[in-house]
């Protein structure tokens, strides 16, 4: 017999802050606000909650009554919930077990941390630390140092998998740079600022591999979410925007954790395995079918070693993945686009649903303008030492089967001029590039692209590139069947061309849209590449 369907119907956050710059946000403040916006965003009250699950990991008990008592006393059951860094993921994933097993229809989950400045350190000295024995087996394997203990843990995984897959340091930044770079639009990130790659590998160095900026810092927050069943969202009519927890699964350390004497597999590598090999084994989806994923980047270290974990790339291939591009936007799929818990910040509690906040936004278009193109399936991973991960899949729950009419929208003017468009120049010079390709550059970029360019007055053109056959050969309004379309405006195809316009930041702005062969978009690098030699000619004709 299947399970009942458990939906999101309701997100809310606060920003996440430094530990002690605001004013007034003690854990019940934060609560009343990430809480209120929820209730608001589910259109329901406090009143027709059922029961409560809430997350903290410093805090004493009871905490999760006094956070909702400034919200509402309605005398409903209130768990509190602590399972280290994937406090956040377990209070969710207790609230989705009580919707499954029929004892309640709405289920408030509510996450929150106040924290210390610095490095998280061990807070009861008089009796056993939970993380004794992974700590034991990593100074048995490669010693100890005076850096923090989780740097040690995370940086010592990275330098193995880094040693044994071949990976430089730069591609391990490359992580955070990508992370950073998304935060730019998240208004709850606790950091907003992009960094060069130079300034993220010449920032302090922490441990091994690991420079400050590639590290999360730890932070003030809340996250809440509302759980609801299907019954629920039917009656209290929130089909448009209930999206579906597929599946979710929770695992604990396996024997190989500590058996395996290695460590990746000391900080949870076998964990998220487990979990996401037992959730895609429930489903007919796979890997591949995602669009966007939140996971635990708690250091660039954990991100890098979590993309094989969860099937987005093949064993040891996490660098080719990274180089690629293919964890943003433009690539196969969008791996933290809230910034991840390096630029947004790691409130333990509020983590996990955070994550899900980001991705209910993604698949119901919400996101702004980190928004995930055409987002239909999401995965999340949230991890704690110690140890517990929990990996989900989340769709949309009730997807339009009839489209509601649009309104036909004027279609631009086709023109049969090419001179009329600036590309005009710029794809004639890149032709002959093309011809004068001595280090013979177009081997890399082999394949048909199609650029379809929208010029000021409203007038369309399109150009077939044909980089498949012999030297190449580009063709206004060309008959080749494209592996790859861009739709673009004509003074951003100028720039892509000459190599002054990014084409991931492209994509990441909405300047380029794509279809087809997303792996092939990404070659556009290399098409510029070829250009090279002409850049300096070409700016002088432009």
């Amino acid at each position: 017999m299947s399970k009942p369907k458990v939906y999101v119907v309701g997100v809310g956050m606060t920003k996440f802050e430094k530990p002690g710059r605001r004013d007034d946000f003690d854990y019940p403040q934060m609560a009343v606000e990430s809480v209120t916006k929820a209730l608001q965003d589910a259109k329901i009250s406090i009143q027709e909650v059922d029961q409560a699950c809430v997350g903290y990991v410093y805090g004493d008990s009871t905490c999760g009554q006094r956070a909702l008592y400034e919200v509402g006393m309605t005398g409903i059951p209130i768990y509190n919930v602590n399972n280290n860094c994937s406090t956040g993921s377990t209070a969710l994933y207790l609230g989705k077990q009580i919707i499954e097993s029929q004892n309640a229809q709405c289920v408030l989950v509510l996450g929150f941390e106040k924290m210390e400045s610095g490095s998280l350190s061990a807070k009861f000295l008089d009796r056993t630390n939970p993380m004794d024995k992974h700590v034991t087996l990593m100074g048995d394997l490669v010693g100890l140092d005076g850096a923090p203990i989780t740097a040690q843990l995370f940086g010592n995984a990275a330098l193995e998998y880094m040693n044994k897959n071949g990976i430089k340091p730069e591609t391990l930044a490359k992580i955070a740079h990508k992370n950073h770079k998304h935060s730019v639009n998240n208004p709850y990130s606790q950091f907003q600022k992009e960094y060069t790659l130079n300034e993220i590998l010449e920032s302090p160095k922490v441990f091994g591999p690991l420079t400050k900026l590639q590290c999360c810092p730890t932070s003030d927050g809340s996250a809440a979410a509302i759980l609801a069943s299907e019954q629920f969202v039917i009656k209290n009519n929130l089909q448009d925007q209930a999206i579906e927890i597929v599946g979710m699964e929770m695992a604990t350390d396996p024997p190989t954790t500590f058996s395996g004497q290695t460590c990746v597999q000391i900080v949870g590598y076998d964990m998220t395995k487990l979990a996401a090999d037992k959730l895609f084994s429930k489903t007919t989806i796979k890997p591949e079918d995602v669009n966007v994923v939140e996971l635990h980047d708690c250091f660039s270290a954990n991100e890098l070693i979590t993309y094989e974990a969860l099937g987005l790339c093949k064993p040891g291939k996490a660098g080719e993945f990274i180089e690629s591009g293919s964890n943003t936007y433009g690539g196969q799929v969008v791996v933290n686009p809230s910034g991840g818990l390096i630029s947004k910040g790691h409130p333990l509690g509020a983590t996990g649903i955070a994550q899900c906040s980001e991705l209910y936004w993604q698949l119901l278009g919400k996101a702004g303008k980190r928004q995930v193109p055409g987002a239909k399936v999401a995965l999340q991973q949230n991890i704690g030492l110690g140890g517990a991960v929990v990996v989900a899949l989340y769709k949309q729950g009730f997807p339009k089967t009839s489209q509601t009419p649009k309104t036909e929208v004027a279609k631009p003017t086709t023109d049969k001029d090419p001179t009329v468009f600036k590309v005009f120049k710029i794809f004639k010079i890149l032709e002959e590039a093309m011809l004068d390709d001595k280090e013979n550059i177009i081997e890399k970029v082999r394949g048909i692209y199609c650029f379809k360019v929208t010029n000021t007055q409203g007038k369309e053109g399109m150009w077939i590139i044909d980089a498949k056959n012999g030297k190449g050969s580009i063709t206004f309004y060309g008959t080749g069947k494209p592996d790859v379309t861009f739709t673009m405006k004509d003074e951003d195809v100028v720039e892509l061309i000459s190599g002054k316009l990014n084409p991931q930041k492209a994509f990441f702005q909405g300047k380029i849209k794509i279809q087809g062969n997303m792996g092939l978009a990404l070659k556009l690098v290399d098409l510029q590449k070829l250009m090279g030699h002409k850049i300096a000619e070409l700016r002088s004709k432009l």
